[in-house]
């Protein structure tokens, strides 16, 4: 039995191989020069999709699993108190090897990335590739990538002027106001050698801001009292900063709110002082909120004390010449925290160097 089985394979093994043969001599020798040039632009483009994208991206494989520990990493945030309040994860996507989330805090969407492994969550990344230009006396470019993240290495001036780039809902622009706002409150005099300006884009008619509408219309509105009604201006945010209530905000600090329409109103008033912050921050390539700059020299906070009232300060008082009386005061050295908060420290004040990224 078990030899007429072997038998019968070998037969149909032969006869398969004949029809192969016959069928290959049938063919033409233009179908099969066709057939063989097919099939290596199929075995290329595998090739090139295995280059390309090392790590199958372009092949989707990866997506359930990403998903997956992006919400890991999510539920993380949420059940240890990392944020102010519960955040949504609302999209998933890889970017130079790493899984980029984003997610949702209230009305505002932000960027953070985790590793493949799911190991290592990033609030933000610094984009080392990124270099930053500013115009020189002649109208040429020139790469600034100067950067100070001590007192040494801040050039010092008679009167250094701290300029700090936010938007108004980012959570960690808030944590930065927050410390400024806590600093002048101690000492008043700060308040001229600091000053908040916003990052957006304009048509010259209207603004905008990157997480909406009703963050743009908050810029603006800050920006107005600033140039207008600059006394009010550290009062109106250190109530804004609690709860985002504007209206409240305006009434309790007393700003004059029929000037503040027609500034914000008004695109020669309103729109044009946005314009003055919005080009500096391109000029100097800013992106993130919060982001420090003296002169031409991005500030790393962390090396002063992280974002707090005192590091304030200190940036201020090093890259001065000559020491105002505020900087022998110690003020507050507590992270502020970040988000809306009626403390000055709270939930999120150990995150120092996480910001929103355009």
């Amino acid at each position: 039995m078990l030899k007429k089985i072997v038998s019968s394979i070998k037969r149909w093994f032969n006869n398969s191989k004949h029809a192969v043969k016959n069928f290959i001599k049938k063919q033409s020798k233009k179908t099969i020069i066709i057939s063989i040039a097919v099939l290596v632009l199929i075995i290329a483009g595998a090739i090139y999709c295995f280059i390309a994208k090392p790590d199958l991206s372009g092949l989707k494989f990866w997506e359930a699993g990403d998903k997956k520990i992006a919400q890991q990493a999510v539920d993380f945030i949420n059940n240890n108190g990392l944020a102010s309040s519960t955040v949504t994860l609302e999209k998933v996507s890889r970017e130079s090897g790493l899984i980029k989330i984003k997610i949702k805090l209230g009305t505002n969407e932000f960027d953070s990335y985790i590793s493949k492994d799911g190991k290592f969550l990033f609030p933000n990344v610094i984009d080392i590739s990124a270099t930053k230009e500013t115009t020189t006396a002649d109208g040429s470019n020139t790469t600034a990538t100067t950067s100070a993240a001590s007192c040494d290495e801040l050039t010092k001036t008679d009167n250094p002027m701290l300029e700090v780039y936010v938007v108004s809902q980012c959570p960690y622009g808030l944590q930065i106001q927050r410390a400024m706002a806590e600093a002048v409150a101690n000492a008043p005099e700060l308040a001229n050698y600091i000053k908040v300006r916003y990052i957006g884009s304009t048509d010259g008619k209207t603004i905008e801001s990157m997480h909406g509408e009703a963050e743009a219309t908050e810029n603006l509105r800050q920006i107005c009292i600033r140039e207008e009604q600059s006394a009010k201006y550290w009062k109106y945010t250190s109530c804004y900063i609690k709860a985002g209530d504007s209206a409240s905000c305006l009434s309790s600090t007393g700003v004059d709110t029929g000037s503040l329409t027609s500034c914000m109103s008004d695109a020669s008033r309103g729109v044009a002082y946005a314009s003055e912050d919005f080009s500096l921050a391109d000029s100097n390539s800013v992106s993130g909120s919060p982001t420090l700059m003296l002169g031409n020299a991005n500030v790393d906070e962390s090396g002063f004390g992280g974002r707090s009232a005192d590091a304030i300060k200190k940036i201020v008082c090093c890259a001065s010449n000559s020491k105002a009386g505020f900087c022998s005061q110690t003020l507050n050295t507590a992270a502020a925290a970040s988000s809306y908060s009626e403390n000055y420290a709270g939930t999120g004040a150990t995150t120092s160097s996480a910001d929103c990224g355009s």
